[in-house]
């Protein structure tokens, strides 16, 4: 996710999020060949393809019991299906550059969109191969949207970067709490259809394919391919705290949008309050993301709130697994607070600890192609635990352990230094 800070640092954020160099996207148009219904249009657009890039992964946790009762699933196969749209995010972020600069950024957002509707409707066909290969259309499809679409936003609303990485933000944020909040009622409003709730997400993706068409069609120019290398970051000791800061709290993140729902199930909550839970501790990340980085900016380093936002996500975990229900609403609050901040806090990890905005970019793609690959240990282990225990208990170990684990790489990465990698031009 991205974030609004300070001016000065707000258009590195903004680099920063991208897997790819700055010239591996297009030019944008004169403002003024662009009308102002055609600039809300593209404004729209990219809103919407934000929104879509998250309820692959709250639907299908929001219904894993009955996915599990129904099909038959394995608590290894259940492990797996949370695992494996993560593990996507981490292997197929590499590509999006390549598409990028072979068709275009337009026309391969298209095909992002494409790819995962049929990703998301395949999860509605009654099959167990068709749910993890829908799931891994979907999750490649994501990987390659959540590289390119910041840059878009970059590209072409520089001058209102503020407001639109607030609403790319908030649409992220909102696509995953609205699938974790009304997957439960569509199966309910559907007469209990597994497969018509799990597929309907791909509607909103249909629809915003055709919305974001004009812009592939307005898309003329191909993107130059870039004229620069960076060297010496992946030998880089700090490069690497900064991934694993990054790889950690996203394991976090990635347990609670994988498992929360059936943890709150199983300590008694129905689904549609568990959801509810759910949907609001997702929309207050939205608001942790864009108050985090004011703070971080200001201090001599970042360690101090690097540590505190990784105690507060695991100690309102904790709570979320032991503490009476009459207080879940408060842990929930909590818990959005301190992960929403620590997604914020790494990105501004990577923005701060670089020199340029190309080694930021490079640093970027590093954190979050081996991040991600590493998150997906978390959801996968906490389905294991669930499996052999019979209870979600033991998953207190792990969240303190990857707390632990994140507490002690953002100390590391939160300290004013930058990473030692240089950005050489290369001769045309």
């Amino acid at each position: 996710m991205t974030m609004s800070i300070k001016n000065a640092t707000l258009d590195a954020v903004d680099e920063t999020i991208v897997d790819a160099e700055i010239d591996s996207v297009p030019a944008p148009l004169p403002a003024q060949t662009q009308s102002t219904a055609a600039r809300f249009l593209l404004g729209a657009s990219l809103v919407l393809i934000a929104f879509n890039l998250r309820p692959v992964f709250s639907s299908a946790s929001t219904l894993l019991p009955e996915i599990r009762a129904e099909l038959d699933l394995s608590a290894l196969g259940a492990s797996l299906l949370t695992t494996l749209p993560v593990v996507c995010l981490g292997a197929f972020s590499p590509l999006a550059p390549r598409l990028a600069q072979r068709i275009g950024s337009e026309r391969t957002l298209l095909c992002v969109l494409l790819l995962l509707t049929i990703g998301t409707a395949l999860r509605g066909l009654s099959s167990i191969p068709l749910l993890f290969l829908g799931t891994a259309l979907a999750g490649a499809a994501i990987a390659v949207g959540n590289v390119l679409l910041p840059g878009l936003v970059k590209r072409d609303f520089a001058a209102n970067a503020a407001l639109m990485t607030g609403l790319y933000t908030m649409a992220l944020c909102a696509g995953a709490a609205s699938a974790a909040g009304l997957t439960l009622p569509i199966e309910h409003a559907l007469g209990g259809s597994l497969e018509g709730a799990l597929a309907v997400w791909a509607l909103p993706v249909l629809v915003t394919g055709l919305i974001w068409m004009p812009q592939v069609v307005a898309s003329g120019r191909q993107p130059r391919r870039s004229g620069f290398r960076v060297e010496g970051l992946w030998r880089d000791r700090l490069a690497w705290q900064v991934t694993l800061f990054m790889g950690l709290q996203s394991a976090l993140a990635y347990c609670v949008f994988g498992w929360l729902v059936p943890i709150l199930r199983e300590r008694g909550l129905d689904g549609v309050t568990a959801g509810g839970i759910v949907s609001a501790s997702v929309m207050v990340q939205a608001a942790a993301c864009l108050v985090v980085p004011h703070i971080a900016v200001r201090g001599r380093d970042q360690r101090l709130i690097n540590v505190t936002l990784c105690a507060l996500a695991v100690a309102a975990l904790l709570g979320l697994l032991f503490a009476p229900l009459s207080t879940v609403w408060l842990w929930a609050v909590l818990q959005g607070i301190g992960q929403g901040g620590l997604i914020a806090a790494a990105m501004t990890a990577i923005v701060l600890r670089s020199r340029d905005p190309h080694v930021a970019a490079h640093l970027s793609g590093m954190a979050q192609c081996v991040g991600y690959l590493l998150a997906a240990i978390g959801p996968f282990i906490v389905g294991l635990i669930r499996g052999w225990t019979g209870s979600f208990a033991w998953c207190a170990v792990l969240f303190v352990a990857l707390g632990l684990g994140a507490a002690f790489n953002g100390w590391q990465a939160g300290r004013a230094l930058h990473v030692n990698a240089r950005t050489i031009e290369k001769r045309q």
